[in-house]
């Protein structure tokens, strides 16, 4: 199989996971959730993280079973290199808006081969909204192809996204939101790509992600014009947790010659 045939059967498989994912998700809304704490009182992980992760599994089992599985719920589901096909996901980012909210989170899957982004889906189950990514030929929402960034707008004429703990990091960002439009937070990172990704906001700034976290944003923000990278510029790591900012090219420009200086 080709890396087209691939990616096509890929989009087979991810629409029957889908709708079945926001299926029980919704059924799941009239439930009382089995909530636990993972690194603190806001790390939250419920059944319904489980259970998506889980048919994810059974998904890739059935259409590509020589395909390895990188997931933040199962221990099984840890990988030491990107040799070969990889699946990433993250069956809900965004627990604690699931929880409190029941919007604003979102399934996020990507698959990588030999540890390049080929395909992502970043799908906000509340909103029906799915943004999808593949490598060289653009990025669609529900169907429709979404427009390249701009590659005129700054920091003065953007909104930014940007986490206490990254502030924390870089001091200056202080100034930086300042000069922008505003602050404003989503509380899932994968949402938060797709408002910079989608020309929304200009930046997304977070101190500490995970693969999960924005590798099938990545592929999308990318594909749409945005830079992505750790806050020092350098790239991304699939394998481990760090930093990261998505902007638009001017903003992130601007971002890194002035603000991210400690």
């Amino acid at each position: 199989m080709d890396k087209q045939e691939m990616v096509e059967q890929a989009k087979q498989m991810m629409g029957l996971f889908l709708t079945e994912a926001k299926q029980y998700i919704e059924a799941s809304f009239e439930k009382k959730l089995q909530i636990e704490t993972k690194s603190n009182r806001n790390d939250l992980v419920t059944e319904v993280d489980q259970y998506i992760e889980s048919l994810f599994t059974r998904y890739v089992k059935q259409y590509f079973p020589t395909h390895r599985i990188f997931g933040e719920e199962k221990a099984e589901h840890q990988v030491e290199s990107l040799d070969g096909a990889i699946w990433i996901i993250d069956p809900i980012d965004g627990t604690l808006n699931f929880v409190e909210q029941k919007r604003d989170f979102a399934i996020s899957v990507a698959l990588y081969l030999d540890g390049v982004g080929e395909y992502g889906i970043v799908y906000d189950v509340a909103k029906d909204d799915l943004y999808i990514g593949e490598k060289g030929r653009g990025a669609t929402l529900n169907g429709q192809p979404i427009q390249k960034v701009s590659q005129e707008r700054g920091v003065a004429n953007s909104l930014l996204i940007a986490n206490l703990s990254a502030v924390k990091l870089y001091p200056k960002l202080e100034e930086a939101i300042r000069v922008s439009r505003g602050l404003r937070l989503y509380g899932a990172a994968s949402l938060e790509f797709m408002a910079v990704a989608t020309g929304r906001v200009g930046a997304y700034l977070a101190a500490n992600l995970a693969p999960w976290d924005v590798a099938a944003s990545k592929i999308i923000a990318e594909e749409l014009g945005c830079v992505v990278s750790r806050l020092s510029g350098e790239e991304i790591d699939m394998l481990h947790k760090g930093t990261s900012i998505v902007a638009l090219p001017k903003v992130y420009l601007e971002l890194r010659n002035s603000y991210l200086q400690k």
